[in-house]
C-alpha cells in the first residue's frame, strides 16, 4: 500500500503558521527570518504559536544564517534551545551542522539526545556537505526520523534524482523529504522523480503592508513582507491527494 503523501510548511510568523494549519498542512517548521533560510524563532513566538497551532509543529534550531560551521558557544545557544523546545512541549525540532571539511558534525548527536522524545529532521546543511551520500549515512547514524533535502541542488526539482538516490540508499532507515522551491504546480512530478513522500515548502505569497505613511528616505527598508498563503497550501495538499488516485513514479 502507497504510503500517504504529507505536507510540511515552512512558517516565518505565527500568521503563517495558522496559515499553515487553516490550509490543512500535516506540520510545522517554525522559524524566524526565511530570507536567511530560516533561524531559531525568538521565545514569545514559540509560546503563542506552542498555544495557537494544534497540528504538530517542529522548531528550526539555527543560531544565525550563513554556513552550518558553529563555534562552542553557538552549540551551545543551539543546545539550550532544544531543550526549550522539549520544555515547551513542542512535536520536534529541526538542526543540522557541518565542520569546517562539510563533514557531519558529530556534535549534533548532543543535540538529538537532549530533544528526548521530540522528532528530529536534519536540515538542509546535508545539501551544503561535501558527499550527500556520507553525510546521509552519518544523519542515519545521528538518531535522525527524517532529513531535507533538495538533492544537493538550488531547488528540489533540479535534485529530483539525487534525492531519488538518497531514498534508494535509505531502504526506509530514515525519511528522506523534498524541500526547496516546492509548489502546487511542480509537486506532481517531483513525486514522480524522487520517489518522496514527504515534502517541505513555504507556499508564501507577497503581502502588501497596511503601513499609510513610508519614509521617502529609507527605501532600501521594504516595508513589505511575505506570508504563507492558505490557498495555496491548499492548492498543494489537492495534488498530493491526486498523488493518491495516481502512484507516483520514479524514472
Amino acid at each position: 500500500m502507497p504510503k500517504q503523501a504529507l505536507l510540511e510548511i515552512a512558517a516565518g510568523s505565527l500568521a503563517s503558521a495558522l496559515a499553515a494549519q487553516e490550509g490543512g498542512a500535516d506540520r510545522v517548521e517554525l522559524c524566524s527570518s526565511l530570507v536567511e533560510g530560516g533561524i531559531t524563532p525568538s521565545c514569545g513566538m514559540l509560546t503563542v504559536v506552542r498555544d495557537r497551532v494544534h497540528i504538530p509543529v517542529y522548531v528550526l534550531v539555527r543560531p544565525r544564517g550563513g554556513d552550518f560551521l558553529y563555534d562552542d558557544d553557538e552549540f551551545e545557544i543551539m543546545l539550550r534551545d532544544v531543550e526549550t523546545c522539549a520544555r515547551l512541549g513542542f512535536d520536534g525540532v529541526v538542526i543540522g551542522a557541518l565542520d569546517a571539511d562539510g563533514v557531519v558534525d558529530p556534535r549534533c548527536r548532543e543535540l538529538v539526545v537532549a530533544a528526548g522524545k521530540l522528532g528530529v529532521t536534519f536540515h538542509r546543511a546535508i545539501d551544503a556537505s561535501a558527499d550527500l551520500r556520507s553525510s546521509l549515512e552519518s544523519v542515519i547514524g545521528l538518531g535522525c526520523e527524517r532529513v531535507l533535502t533538495s538533492g544537493g541542488c538550488a531547488n528540489a526539482l533540479a535534485g529530483a534524482k539525487a534525492i531519488a538516490g538518497l531514498v534508494e540508499q535509505a531502504a526506509g532507515r530514515i525519511t528522506v523529504m523534498a524541500g526547496a522551491g516546492v509548489r502546487s504546480q511542480n509537486l506532481a512530478e517531483l513525486s514522480r522523480l524522487s520517489g518522496v513522500h514527504e515534502f517541505h515548502g513555504s507556499a508564501k505569497v507577497g503581502h502588501r503592508s497596511a503601513m499609510r505613511y513610508l519614509n521617502p528616505s529609507l527605501l532600501d527598508l521594504s516595508p513589505d513582507t511575505e506570508r504563507t498563503s492558505v490557498a495555496e497550501v491548499r492548492a498543494m495538499k489537492a495534488a498530493l491527494a491526486s498523488l493518491a488516485s495516481s502512484p507516483a513514479t520514479r524514472s
